[in-house]
């Protein structure tokens, strides 16, 4: 049986939830705010943070607006000393921040995927380093980093974002070894479609598409269980994922191809 592991409250700290000006981590500042939280949220945009401090002002908890890059190193090691000396421990990151930049195959570019892995991946390491040091000091700490099921296998337009993706499953299952023995629980977060932004311009069918509302709420579940490691949704739609990858190569890109509609397109 898996052992019950720790569960940040807001008694303990402050949350820190990256890409937080829209989508799901906006939603999930909101919430976890609304849950008595001290929220601090990161973006570039200082506008989008500030009008999201203000939509918390009649909330039991509150959030607290820090802009910045998370593509930038030194910054967010100087952010999150500055958020511990402000505001008090980090006890909960959400490492949310992303990026979806569409690919055509035919016709790539090189800074597309160079910004997605810089986004995706660096940006997730740039926030995670530096509050690993000061949970381990403490000996304890939870830890969520949002990937997503593009990141089980490759999808049409997917392939920087997928890339990405794939890298941060394969990243958390590998710092789990180590960060468990130092009382950090760190999870998966593998969202399905969710209505952004960014997956409207999506050019095929989306299975199981969510509200941000919907997946905020599934989040905070998964956060609060006391055994979960990955918090993956929606449950139907994520099974049917899983079994794309026990099929050969053939079988899944022939049932990918007539899904997405990709068994029509013409090249270039």
């Amino acid at each position: 049986m898996p052992k019950k592991q720790y569960v940040a409250i807001p008694d303990d700290g402050c949350v820190w939830i990256t890409g937080a000006s829209s989508g799901i981590g906006r939603q999930l500042a909101i919430d976890l705010a609304r849950a008595g939280w001290t929220v601090v949220v990161t973006a570039r945009s200082l506008s989008a943070l500030t009008e999201l401090e203000e939509r918390a002002a009649d909330l039991s908890g509150r959030i607290c607006a820090y802009a910045g890059d998370v593509a930038n190193t030194e910054l967010m090691e100087h952010m999150a000393a500055e958020i511990e000396e402000h505001l008090g421990p980090v006890v909960l990151l959400v490492a949310n921040a992303g990026i979806y930049l569409p690919q055509d195959g035919l016709s790539g570019h090189v800074e597309d995927y160079r910004k997605t892995f810089e986004v995706n991946l660096m940006g997730t390491v740039n926030v995670l380093l530096p509050v690993i040091n000061r949970m381990k000091e403490r000996g304890r700490g939870q830890i969520g980093v949002v990937s997503s099921v593009a990141g089980y296998g490759g999808l049409p337009t997917s392939a920087a974002y997928g890339a990405s993706k794939a890298g941060l499953i394969n990243m958390v299952e590998s710092l789990k070894f180590d960060l468990d023995l130092a009382g950090i629980r760190i999870q998966l977060i593998n969202p399905g479609f969710v209505d952004t932004p960014a997956t409207k311009s999506n050019p095929f069918p989306m299975p199981h598409l969510m509200t941000v509302e919907e997946a905020a709420r599934e989040i905070v579940k998964g956060l609060n269980h006391p055994k979960r490691f990955e918090i993956a949704f929606p449950g139907p739609f994520v099974r049917q994922l899983k079994f794309l990858q026990l099929l050969p190569y053939r079988a899944y890109f022939a049932l990918l191809k007539r899904t997405t509609g990709w068994s029509q397109k013409k090249a270039g």
